[in-house]
């Protein structure tokens, strides 16, 4: 398979309408989870109660329950949004997924503007809280799982019926895997959000060497 033909963006589609009572789930559950970060980052996750992170984020107690069984559960959305967004610009390129993943994680890890800088602190705060705390951590664990479940429909649409099973599974985890690496050494260390160092360079030098000699699609046997 020809890996040096650079992807191209298909057609982009129109996403289905959410109706207002999923938008203000949605906002809510956020706010949650801005409000878990911020605490978590600052105090420790097991210095932070469900009643502080629901008093953080101007919700009821009750309301705090209602979208999320734990405490530590009301990171996911955080940890889950960067996942989502570079999975679906994978899923809106075409030809050779190995050969687009890099350009695509590069792309979302590399904070444009504030809020987005202010998202990749979030995730370094809660990483290096989750290093002493199973519950976050497992979390975190959760996330790259079902990222990786997802991932691996997306790539196995892209590359095609003639794709090998298994190794669009090595494909979907070699690219879940370099983003956790990635994200993870970067929080353990003090590298900048860009650059040399950033999770976007440590996250694509992690994918190049984990998808080393994958082929999607078996190459053709004389006969």
């Amino acid at each position: 398979m020809d890996r040096t033909a650079p992807a191209q963006a298909a057609p982009a589609q129109a996403a289905p309408a959410q109706s207002l009572t999923a938008r203000r789930k949605a906002a809510t559950q956020l706010e949650i989870a801005r409000a878990a970060a911020v605490l978590f980052t600052e105090h420790g996750a097991d210095q932070v109660t469900a009643e502080a992170i629901a008093a953080s984020a101007g919700v009821s107690l009750r309301t705090f329950y209602r979208y999320f069984r734990t405490k530590e559960d009301a990171v996911g959305p955080l940890l889950a949004g960067g996942a989502d967004a570079w999975q679906q610009a994978l899923a809106a390129t075409t030809g050779d997924p190995i050969a687009a993943i890099p350009a695509v994680i590069e792309a979302q890890l590399t904070p444009r503007d504030d809020l987005a800088r202010e998202g990749l602190r979030w995730t370094r705060g809660l990483l290096r809280a989750a290093v002493d705390d199973p519950a976050l951590l497992t979390v975190w664990h959760r996330v790259n799982h079902d990222s990786e479940s997802r991932l691996q429909r997306i790539i196995a649409g892209l590359a095609g019926d003639a794709a090998d099973d298994f190794e669009v599974r090595l494909a979907a985890t070699a690219a879940t895997d370099a983003v956790r690496i990635g994200l993870e050494a970067w929080a353990a260390g003090a590298g900048p959000d860009t650059g040399p160092g950033s999770p976007a360079d440590l996250a694509t030098r992690a994918f190049a060497q984990l998808s080393r000699g994958i082929a999607l699609v078996p190459e053709p046997t004389g006969g």
